[in-house]
């Protein structure tokens, strides 16, 4: 097997990178949305916010049997690397991830990391494979879904009403794209607060959210064609933002969507602010994306608060991922 980095520039080898993937989900996340080659070509153009991962191709022969691709940031937790691996379905238990994480570790120690981390959907596989490399379980995560067309409207509009009783002092503020500059350092702060939401075990540090990094974030949506649509939480009274809660739509699958980030600042939790910011999205993209038929969310299994709130909303329950990390 040889192991080579490639670029999203490399056409032929993103083609069959998608195609692997897509292959491989088949079998362990039937559920999610398949790949688009263009889809996949461009989050590994452009990361979650603008640091694109590192990507490597295994091959035997012609034939594409495994990827690997690594996460690091240079905003923080630069002691830390986290690895995606992917073996096709028909190769799996031979050493051929193995050699995967292997490469992945070595690349993590060149780049002056000092731990590293992996997922799997919850399975024995996953489980003895973590343990082979001396990955211990530190958190797991939920995979939940809203099908649109499920959503009882009277009932949103009750909780968006009950929510909004509560919130009076507040108003809510529609950003779509590119954050205004003149809110932009305020958006920054709010958006720090999701550093309060649960991690379980895992050997993290807090996230730091200065003003070029929400613009990276932003850069890298539209870089990725996906509509970015941020509902703010805004005190009448002193202009503070309160909490946001945002949603991306794919351009190329109109039907497709991904919650991003919910927050709630701690100073104005108790308004239900949570629950005003996640109905009021969903009323705001049933006015402008009518297409649309699922959004997707990801949270922590020990976040309650806003398990309760999605499970309110509907959401429903796809699969657990297992979180793993170690030290090198």
């Amino acid at each position: 097997m040889q192991i080579h980095p490639f670029t999203p520039d490399d056409h032929d080898v993103v083609v069959a990178a998608a195609d692997l993937a897509n292959v491989a989900q088949k079998v362990d996340a039937p559920f999610e949305h398949p790949f688009t080659v263009d889809g996949y070509r461009l989050a590994l153009k452009h990361g979650w916010d603008g640091e694109p991962p590192q990507p490597f191709a295994a091959w035997e022969g012609e034939r594409l049997v495994g990827l690997l691709t690594l996460d690091t940031s240079e905003w923080d937790n630069t002691h830390l690397a986290w690895a995606h691996l992917v073996v096709h379905p028909d190769l799996r238990r031979q050493g051929r991830g193995s050699r995967l994480m292997e490469l992945a570790v070595d690349r993590a120690r060149a780049l002056g990391r000092t731990s590293i981390g992996t997922e799997g959907w919850d399975s024995e596989g996953a489980v003895r494979f973590a343990a082979r490399h001396g990955l211990t379980r530190r958190g797991s995560a939920i995979r939940r879904r809203q099908h649109v067309d499920r959503i009882d409207r009277r009932e949103l509009e009750e909780m968006y009403d009950e929510a909004a009783s509560a919130a009076t002092d507040y108003e809510l503020v529609r950003v779509v794209g590119r954050t205004p500059d003149d809110l932009l350092p305020a958006v920054a702060e709010l958006t720090a607060s999701i550093n309060d939401a649960p991690t379980d075990d895992l050997d993290i540090e807090d996230e730091v959210f200065p003003v070029e990094r929400i613009r990276g974030y932003e850069d890298a949506q539209e870089g990725r064609e996906l509509r970015l649509y941020r509902l703010l939480a805004r005190h009448r009274g002193t202009g503070e933002l309160g909490g946001h809660t945002v949603v991306v739509v794919e351009r190329e699958r109109p039907q497709v969507a991904e919650q991003h980030d919910t927050s709630v600042v701690e100073a104005h939790r108790g308004h239900r602010l949570g629950l005003l910011l996640k109905t009021g999205m969903l009323r705001w993209l049933a006015e402008t994306e009518p297409a649309l038929a699922t959004i997707d969310t990801w949270n922590m299994e020990s976040n309650a608060h806003m398990i309760g709130v999605n499970e309110r909303l509907g959401y429903e329950v796809l699969a657990r991922e297992l979180q793993f990390q170690r030290d090198i």
